[in-house]
């Protein structure tokens, strides 16, 4: 297996529907190319921001397919999440993102019944890990959407010893202690790209170098110039750009993230559709009112 180091930005991208609910895969295009214009290469597709748990396994495949069809002979690489409660699924769908030529597969825990310790947590992430056994993978880590919150570095000591496709973490979890013990672990061979996107920064000052967000769809000049600003060591604009990115971020959850972030997309002209139920749909006023929001905070040109 090759290691895997995802660097920069990483879109966690939507799933494109159309307004009956159906996949609408002829979108995926011009997802892709709405990223590369905004120089991110690399999609982590049919994780929470893609609505996963509220797709049959077929249309993961399909989801998958797509994107590869759509990233192949271009600078896109594809990381496909393949997480599931059922360890049989998700296991299926690892072994058809590598045919299908994924860069990396992830998989969050099983959150119905939980595995109540680390030893139970990494039997499940080999289930599904093995069945890709050339093909990186990654733990997903959040904690706060499955309820498992188990000692991350303690998952990577077992796990390497029995994962031997492990290449690390997607750690979406605000425990910066924990990361600086994941980011040591394994002696440091471990590939942890960063989950929360309102904590870059943070992340970045203690040594993160790859970040995966769904807010890197639509706000990627305000991360590049966090990340531009920090390496220059002007911390002062780096701080101002993550606090912008916040500030959005704020704006969105009042609204219902997942839909507002669907609806900004189709407001940038990359029509991803609704999201699913059990998410609401937003009106024409809310959206109205949404964009008002965020206008002033230059996430349409500048603020």
């Amino acid at each position: 297996m090759n290691r895997l180091k995802l660097t920069g930005l990483v879109a966690a991208t939507h799933t494109p529907f159309h307004d009956d609910g159906s996949l609408n895969l002829s979108v995926v295009e011009q997802q892709a190319e709405h990223l590369l214009r905004h120089d991110v290469s690399t999609a982590f597709i049919g994780g929470s921001t893609g609505e996963s748990h509220s797709l049959n396994v077929d249309e993961r495949k399909q989801l998958a397919t797509r994107w590869m069809e759509v990233a192949r002979g271009t600078p896109m690489k594809v990381v496909v999440h393949v997480g599931s409660n059922c360890l049989i699924d998700a296991a299926s769908l690892a072994h058809h993102a590598a045919s299908v030529g994924a860069v990396a597969v992830a998989a969050l825990s099983p959150s119905y019944f939980k595995p109540r310790n680390v030893e139970t947590l990494v039997a499940c992430a080999r289930q599904v890990a093995t069945a890709a056994p050339d093909t990186p993978f990654y733990f997903y880590d959040i904690p706060v959407l499955t309820g498992v919150n188990l000692s991350m570095p303690d998952f990577l000591d077992q796990g390497r010893e029995l994962i031997p496709n492990l290449a690390g973490l997607k750690f979406t979890n605000p425990d910066l202690m924990s990361y600086q013990l994941c980011m040591r672990a394994g002696d440091g061979s471990f590939d942890l790209p960063w989950g929360c996107d309102e904590f870059l920064l943070a992340a970045v000052a203690i040594g993160a170098t790859g970040a995966v967000g769904s807010t890197y769809n639509f706000t990627a000049p305000i991360y590049h110039r966090v990340l531009s600003a920090f390496a220059a060591g002007d911390l002062a604009t780096a701080r101002e750009a993550q606090f912008r990115a916040v500030q959005i971020i704020q704006v969105l959850i009042r609204h219902g993230f997942i839909s507002a972030t669907k609806a900004v997309m189709t407001m940038l002209g990359v029509d991803v559709g609704p999201a699913r139920l059990p998410h609401a749909a937003l009106s024409r006023e809310q959206i109205s009112t949404l964009r008002s929001e965020l206008e002033p905070l230059g996430l349409f040109g500048p603020a």
